[in-house]
């Protein structure tokens, strides 16, 4: 088995292992954007949201 082969490996065990704990990934991206929202008083609340959005495209379905 080649170097490619075991990242592909770990890269597949990590997109299900993800998808089996979405909900979880999603409330530490809720609870870090939070977290900044309160060390910079809400000045960049809009970007943080976006941002949180955007991890939260990046996650798979859970199955």
């Amino acid at each position: 088995m080649g170097f490619m082969d075991t990242l592909k490996g770990l890269f597949g065990k990590g997109q299900q292992l993800a998808s089996e704990h979405s909900d979880k990934i999603e409330g530490a991206i809720d609870k870090a954007g939070d977290i900044v929202d309160q060390k910079t008083g809400g000045k960049y609340a809009q970007h943080v949201d976006k941002a949180q959005d955007a991890a939260k495209k990046v996650i798979p379905p859970k199955q």
